[in-house]
């Protein structure tokens, strides 16, 4: 049904669970990194969960299909993007576990108050501030950019919000994985997983996706890289694994 459209947007097939999402390309849509972020979150069977920085809400939105999580909640900033993802998730039937709140998650207390998640994700913007010149009004650079939040809004917000020793999951870029570990110890979100992501077999990283838990015991473990494509160019087996094509 694209009766739900509205002009300049699309729905799109998330391959899972006949699941749709509704995206503007000229705004920002989603990419693997966010997959691959619901594929890496581990979810218990009745556990909250909350993802920061939703964008459209195919993070909260995939990992009601992968979990049997109780509760999905995403927090976006920008009230139109926003309005896309509540959007998606009455359209799939999802408004009983899948909640979005436009809101900013430097108001986390006032939107959710405190200790209230078990998982926490977030796939935030990656470049830093002062990393060129940005439109600030522009959806794209808001997804890209740190410019309503950055790395350090988005820990505090975890640390805040996280039930004791629980996780917290985020992918990132890894040229800023010293920062990102400083960071999250010093929200006392202990890194326990990393995960690293390569183009291909000979191609530097492009991503990495790490788990943090509340008070966690000193302790990470590096699990073998994560390959995309093969040789000639198709996906690797693994990644069609969790990416479900």
């Amino acid at each position: 049904m694209t009766d739900v459209l509205r002009p300049g947007e699309r729905l799109d097939d998330l391959q899972r669970d006949d699941l749709k999402i509704i995206q503007r390309p000229d705004w920002f849509c989603f990419g693997m990194d966010a997959v691959l972020l619901s594929a890496f979150a581990e979810v218990r069977e009745n556990e909250d969960c909350i993802d920061l920085c939703t964008g459209n809400g195919v993070v909260p939105i995939l990992m009601s299909a992968r979990t049997k999580g109780k509760s999905f909640t995403g927090i976006e900033i920008q009230e139109e993007v926003a309005d896309l993802a509540k959007r998606s998730v009455e359209y799939n039937r999802l408004s009983g576990r899948v909640n979005i709140i436009c809101g900013d998650i430097k108001d986390h207390k006032a939107l959710l108050g405190t200790r209230c998640a078990d998982v926490i994700t977030c796939n935030p913007p990656y470049l830093a501030k002062g990393g060129g010149l940005v439109n600030p009004a522009d959806h794209k650079a808001i997804a890209r950019h740190e410019i309503y939040c950055d790395l350090e809004d988005v820990l505090e917000a975890a640390e805040s919000l996280i039930r004791p020793g629980k996780k917290f999951y985020m992918v990132h870029r890894p040229f800023r994985l010293a920062e990102i570990i400083y960071e999250m110890k010093k929200h006392r979100l202990e890194p326990k997983r990393m995960r690293l992501v390569h183009p291909s077999a000979d191609a530097e990283p492009n991503m990495v996706l790490i788990c943090g838990m509340y008070d966690g015991n000193p302790g990470m473990i590096v699990e073998k890289p994560l390959v995309v494509y093969e040789s000639k160019g198709d996906y690797t087996e693994e990644l069609k694994q969790l990416y479900d094509v």
